[in-house]
């Protein structure tokens, strides 16, 4: 008797024991899958993507004009200043006039030399034409009139030349760019001043062998400036460089903006944006997007078969809250999207359900 009940109660707690190991053995496996990441998942899709060169260059101007003297002299008065609008013909500076009464008395004696020597040939024209002359004589005095004629027009072309740099005018609209003197200075080897029409104003890009054969004259250009923030400006391509550059290998492209309102100067950096067509890429979200510390690249992880694996791939252009992939991605792969710091290449994760 006494042995079947220590029979019995053996079998009890055997039964209890094995019972309460399996129990822990059933949550440890739980505890073990909970320790799989969670993370949410988005399959990536190709769709035609605008394909939009940007390029950086600063504003120049169409046309830059040099005022000059044609010989040192004085300045006495400049009218105006750096950043001052000029127009067409609009003095500019006053040069001293000490010279203009010596190259006036050069005139007013070939004139005086031209009338003598006119009477001159007039009397022997009237001997010849009686009989009381030679021809010889008459063609000599012929002569010598062409001759008293030339030295009056180089005196009053030197004359010209004098007044014309005794006032300086602009021959364009334009805005002053640079003054190089002061009145009281002699003029010298640079300019007194340079005026640049912006109305209107050019943008000289380089562009790569690939984007060369996407780029024609007409096509248009949006154009944004950092002093006017988000602001677009429309211009479009006037100028294609036929020839490449042998250094950096890119094209020359010039951009022209009308600039009616006179907004945009020389000097300013400006960002040209061209639409070079359509491409298919996939698109992700920008949160897959993970940049690796220490390097330029970037990678997504992506899902398959409960595992996530490391892609590295090439971005092309931010569209919003969305990146252009140019590499490293398949159209329908499920990109992870959340928790990306708790994953390695390789490791299980769970799916989180939308």
């Amino acid at each position: 008797m006494k042995s079947f009940v220590y029979s019995a109660l053996a079998a009890s707690m055997l039964t209890v024991l094995t019972a309460c190991s399996g129990g822990k053995s059933d949550k440890a496996d739980e505890e073990n899958a909970d320790q799989r990441p969670l993370v949410r998942v988005e399959a990536v899709h190709s769709r035609q993507v605008d394909q939009n060169g940007v390029y950086t260059a600063t504003v120049e101007p169409e046309i830059v004009n040099n005022i000059s003297a044609n010989m040192s002299n004085r300045i006495k008065e400049i009218f105006v200043d750096e950043g001052m609008r000029v127009s067409k013909g609009q003095r500019l500076v006053v040069l001293d006039d000490v010279n203009i009464t010596s190259y006036q008395l050069q005139v007013d004696n070939a004139k005086a030399a031209l009338a003598n020597v006119q009477r001159d040939y007039d009397r022997a024209l009237e001997l010849f034409n009686i009989g009381g002359g030679t021809r010889q004589s008459l063609d000599q005095m012929e002569l010598q009139l062409t001759n008293a004629r030339n030295t009056l027009a180089n005196a009053e072309r030197a004359l010209r030349n004098v007044t014309e740099n005794t006032v300086l005018t602009s021959p364009i609209n334009g805005i002053v760019t640079a003054r190089n003197y002061d009145p009281g200075d002699m003029t010298g080897a640079l300019p007194v001043l340079t005026v640049a029409r912006v109305q209107p104003v050019k943008i000289v890009i380089n562009v790569t062998e690939s984007d060369y054969s996407k780029i024609h004259t007409g096509m248009p250009a949006t154009v944004t400036f950092d002093t006017y923030g988000s602001e677009v400006f429309d211009g479009r391509v006037s100028l294609v460089s036929p020839t490449v550059d042998p250094a950096s290998r890119t094209f020359g492209v010039e951009v022209t903006l009308p600039n009616s309102d006179n907004r945009v100067l020389p000097g300013m950096f400006g960002r040209v944006r061209l639409n070079l067509g359509t491409a298919e890429h996939v698109v992700v979200p920008d949160r897959a997007v993970i940049k690796q510390p220490g390097s330029g690249n970037h990678y997504v992880y992506v899902y398959k078969d409960g595992q996530v694996n490391y892609r590295l791939v090439e971005l092309g252009q931010r569209l919003g809250d969305s990146y252009e992939i140019l590499d490293g991605l398949n159209d329908g792969d499920l990109a992870v999207v959340t928790d990306q710091s708790r994953l390695a290449d390789g490791i299980e994760v769970q799916i989180l359900d939308k």
